[in-house]
């Protein structure tokens, strides 16, 4: 379990294929010290088991984790290239403070940025997602967007869309300052919205 609040903007230095997965090789010296292997990161929302400790070839540490065909096929880390940047952070403790909300590391779907309005260190997004997940998107609710806990600011059923207002810091840390429209991220609805769901429809 995670909070959405991200410890450490990292850098992609491999993605290595071995079939049928891929193993991400990505700088992390903020938070590596603190880590074991078999830990759970949160990498850009989508939960990952960590393989291997180790240097880079600047002697920086890294972390290796293996994603598999599902997470591939139901979330951004099939994209990623050297290079990129992902968000990061560390599963929380039973006696941590839950400063964001409680996020699962389960990405429901992949959504698309389709606007932005920067206003001087300020920043409007807004997302189109997959019409199944609209149920569980309100208004002043929560949602994670690769792995950062975000308040919606408003919702538009229906074109299946959601905005959020970012602060500065929130651009600055996390790779939502980096993206750009018609880029794609992960993206958890709220967990509480999942169940009032499916009370409502008798499941």
């Amino acid at each position: 379990m995670f909070t959405g609040l991200v410890e450490a903007l990292a850098k992609v230095i491999e993605v290595r294929l071995t079939p049928p997965g891929k193993r991400l090789i990505i700088r992390a010296a903020e938070i590596a010290d603190a880590l074991r292997i078999g830990d759970s990161i949160a990498v850009s929302g989508c939960c990952l088991t960590v393989v291997e400790i180790g240097e880079d070839k600047d002697g920086s540490a890294s972390l290796t984790f293996e994603a598999g065909p599902e997470t591939l096929s139901r979330t951004i880390l099939n994209r990623l290239v050297a290079g990129e940047h992902v968000n990061l952070e560390r599963s929380m403790r039973l006696a941590d403070r839950l400063g964001g909300h409680l996020v699962t590391g389960h990405v429901d779907g992949v959504g698309t940025l389709v606007g932005r309005i920067d206003e001087g260190p300020w920043s409007t997004l807004r997302f189109r997602v997959p019409e199944p997940l609209m149920p569980q998107i309100a208004s002043k609710g929560s949602i994670a967007v690769d792995g950062v806990s975000l308040t919606v600011v408003d919702v538009n059923q229906p074109r299946f869309e959601f905005n959020v207002a970012l602060i500065p810091h929130t651009l600055e840390a996390t790779t939502l300052g980096r993206l750009a429209v018609a880029d794609q991220v992960n993206i958890e609805t709220d967990l509480i919205a999942k169940y009032v769901e499916r009370q409502m429809q008798g499941k």
